[in-house]
């Protein structure tokens, strides 16, 4: 079989050749796509429902966003332009590393089906470069560029799998009505019989020791946060 060229949607202009003027454009398809899924979910974000707030037929819409996948790279990279961030790096590494990390988190929350994508290759969306431009740019610091990605997969890591655990055990709150206080009070019965048995030593020191697990969500963030950056430092 042969190849198949991957086109980004980002490289296909928007209007292409002569003709009578669009009626809607792509920023309009991926804003009511978004005030959609923030609502109801990414599933629920289809071209008939986004069709129907727009008040036109669902197949007009393939002629501006011609696949699923193009529509979710569009409302990912529409959300991640809502980072706030400078136009360059401020020469203070850390902190602007810090910064992009805690406004990450603020995006998936606000959005937290961003929490159920997972994508395998890259895309280069325009907001998506202009965050990649800042993050790498503030680790150029003499370093190796292969090492500036790495450290950066490193951060990136950290956010999106602490992140998307805050949106599960949110969700999972949803579902059940238990709170991580009421979890941890139905669960203790079992736990003291897992201390008991004294088969678990570092289970047992992380129940009688660690303070981790009783911060809130962003404490608990903040506090892996700057162990990711110390170890950034320690490479640099």
């Amino acid at each position: 079989m042969a190849d198949v060229e991957a086109v980004s949607i980002f490289a296909v202009p928007e209007r292409q050749g002569r003709g009578p003027r669009p009626a809607y454009s792509r920023a309009q398809i991926t804003e009511a796509a978004v005030r959609i899924a923030d609502a109801d979910g990414l599933e629920a974000a289809s071209m008939r429902r986004i069709a129907a707030e727009l008040g036109t037929g669902a197949m007009s819409l393939y002629r501006y966003v011609p696949s699923r996948d193009d529509l979710i790279e569009l409302m990912y990279d529409h959300v991640v332009g809502t980072l706030e961030i400078p136009d360059r790096p401020t020469g203070d590494w850390r902190a602007d590393l810090r910064l992009v990390a805690r406004n990450t988190r603020e995006m998936w929350l606000a959005h937290p089906w961003v929490a159920d994508l997972h994508r395998a290759r890259p895309t280069f969306g325009p907001n998506q470069l202009r965050i990649t431009e800042f993050g790498f740019g503030a680790l150029d610091v003499g370093i190796p560029v292969d090492d500036i990605l790495t450290l950066m997969n490193m951060l990136n890591g950290y956010v999106v799998m602490t992140v998307r655990a805050e949106i599960e055990w949110e969700r999972e709150r949803r579902r059940s009505g238990l709170t991580m206080q009421d979890w941890m009070r139905q669960s203790s019965p079992y736990v003291r019989q897992l201390l008991d048995s004294g088969e678990h030593p570092m289970f047992e020191r992380v129940v009688r020791d660690a303070s981790l697990p009783h911060m809130d969500p962003e404490a608990q963030f903040a506090y892996g946060l700057e162990r990711v950056l110390d170890c950034i430092a320690s490479c640099l």
